[in-house]
């Protein structure tokens, strides 16, 4: 009679790891990012890249695609993609400009409302207040009440009407952390109080402060394309791609490219920023900007 013979042991299994690999995940990054840096090096370099002049005529107005317009023509016989080349460097210049100065204005007023109750409903109270004011309304006010201002009063203008929105955020965000311990321990160890904005709060608001970056170049793009439709900033004969739009809004049945290709780049640019911006945003301070 045999004895009964022991069960073989089972081989240990590998652990599954939870995380992806470093590779994927610089890969997505990769292809995130890649867009909006692809779109805006080409607007940055379009001048360059324009196969005509920008003021030449090279076929008849509102002409169809074909020959030596890819595009075909505008109003008054200028290469569409010559124009659509190099129309995106001011649109993203000041774009940039003003969602750095929005983003840079509102985490100053945030943290410091975070810090000093009293200042922050202040700054809250008047955000409100000019959140009532609707972007068209204050571009037309500025437009009217800063004759000549171009470009300085479109940036002005954006500014302000997108303070409000981000301080609001900055304060909802920076009141958790200026309540923690360590920063109570900082300022009864007789800390001035920018240091306690600029070495313990602004630091720990780094992923809302980047995903409000994004969002604040997107409104950015909306206010500075209106002002350009409402010709508040560059005139004509500007190639630009807001001025684009209104100027050849008349032949769109002739030729739709002189208006599609416009819209369609505006329309990129802020998906691809806003798309890269939200790649760039850490892991850990993801839930932080779920509300943003």
């Amino acid at each position: 009679m045999t004895a009964p013979t022991a069960p073989h042991a089972t081989a240990p299994q590998p652990a599954v790891r939870s995380a992806p690999p470093r590779r994927r995940v610089r890969r997505g990054l990769v292809l995130r990012t890649l867009p909006a840096l692809l779109l805006i090096a080409v607007a940055v370099a379009g001048p360059w890249l324009a196969p005509h002049a920008l003021d030449t005529p090279v076929t008849a107005p509102y002409a169809e695609p074909g020959g030596q317009a890819p595009l075909g023509g505008d109003q008054l016989g200028r290469d569409v993609l010559s124009r659509l080349l190099a129309g995106g460097r001011a649109l993203i210049s000041t774009s940039l400009l003003v969602a750095f100065l929005v983003t840079a204005a509102a985490a100053l007023l945030g943290a410091l409302g975070a810090l000093r109750p009293a200042l922050g409903r202040v700054v809250e109270r008047s955000a409100d207040v000019l959140m009532l004011l609707p972007a068209v309304l204050g571009i037309l006010l500025v437009a009217l009440s800063w004759p000549g201002g171009g470009r300085l009063a479109v940036v002005a203008t954006a500014v302000v009407l997108g303070v409000p929105y981000a301080v609001r955020l900055v304060s909802g965000a920076a009141a958790p952390v200026a309540a923690s311990g360590y920063i109570e321990a900082a300022a009864v160890g007789g800390e001035r109080l920018w240091h306690l904005v600029v070495r313990e709060v602004l630091p720990n608001l780094r992923a809302t402060l980047l995903a409000l970056f994004g969002l604040r170049f997107v409104a950015a793009v909306y206010v500075v394309s209106t002002a350009g439709f409402l010709q508040v900033g560059p005139q004509p004969p500007t190639a630009d791609w807001s001025l684009m739009i209104r100027e050849n809004a008349g032949g769109i049945v002739l030729n739709p490219w002189a208006v599609l290709a416009p819209s369609i780049a505006i329309g990129l640019l802020a998906m691809s920023v806003n798309l890269a911006v939200s790649a760039l945003v850490p892991q850990t301070g993801r839930k932080a900007v779920t509300a943003l």
